[in-house]
């Protein structure tokens, strides 16, 4: 590469396609439903509005009226001189938008609900075995110990995610289970260190590795019983050696 090549030219945006009032319900009602179906998206507040002519996936943290706004989880735009194809992105800073994918309506709210890459809510897995579970019949599925912190599924064998420990085992709601949800927003892996013998406090760390410095940032959370419900404590990291020390800098 010599001196003096063009920086490449920024992609231009496709442009938005002007809808009927048809064609924006029947998405709509579409996207509703498949948030209506999904126990995470329901417990996370999720709600799908059209504005500006664009579909928003939003997330309303309770207490918030309907009629407020609520945290932008992924945008859909119709896209001009196609067959209704939609472009899913997702918002990584103010007015940066990323590409996730294109296609129908229903591809892409599938692709929201289950969340294969951890883009939106990164509990996907926990999605799919609460529907599971709720096909059994069952309010959680049994998991059995393997080791001092890892958990498989009772009969099966199959490992767990963090994600789906805390809402079987320890019986945690998904809205807690979603927290830090900026710390998911960015890729972070949790992991368990240390579980009380009362089952009323797991200690979480989030890691990530930047590969471009080679350097590890991480976090953790204290999710513990208190006041007869469960709650998401972030840790400061020279406080995260353990439970009992989080427990006493809280």
């Amino acid at each position: 590469m010599g001196w003096g090549n063009r920086w490449p030219e920024k992609q231009p945006r496709p442009k938005v396609q002007q809808l009927s009032e048809e064609q924006k319900n029947k998405i709509l009602a579409l996207m509703t439903a498949a948030i209506n179906e999904s126990p995470v998206m329901t417990a996370l507040g999720m709600r799908v509005r059209f504005l500006r002519g664009r579909f928003y996936v939003e997330s309303l943290r309770p207490g918030l009226h309907k009629s407020s706004s609520g945290d932008v989880v992924a945008r859909l735009t119709p896209i001009a001189g196609s067959q209704l194809t939609l472009l899913l992105e997702k918002e990584r800073a103010k007015g940066n938008w990323l590409e996730i994918a294109r296609g129908a309506a229903r591809k892409l709210s599938r692709i929201i609900v289950e969340d294969p890459k951890q883009t939106f809510h990164g509990l996907g897995p926990l999605d799919r075995s609460i529907r599971q579970a709720r096909e059994e019949g069952l309010d959680r599925l049994q998991l059995m110990k393997k080791g001092r912190l890892g958990f498989i599924y009772a009969g099966r064998g199959v490992e767990c995610t963090l994600q789906e420990i805390l809402f079987h085992y320890f019986g945690m709601p998904i809205d807690v289970i979603a927290e830090p949800r900026e710390w998911y927003a960015y890729r972070r892996e949790p992991r368990i260190v240390e579980i009380s013998k009362d089952r009323r406090a797991v200690l979480v760390r989030f890691s990530s590795l930047n590969v471009s410095f080679g350097m590890e940032f991480a976090g953790s959370c204290l999710y513990a019983f208190v006041n007869s419900r469960w709650q998401a404590f972030t840790i400061k990291p020279n406080q995260s050696e353990s439970i009992a020390k989080a427990i006493t800098w809280l």
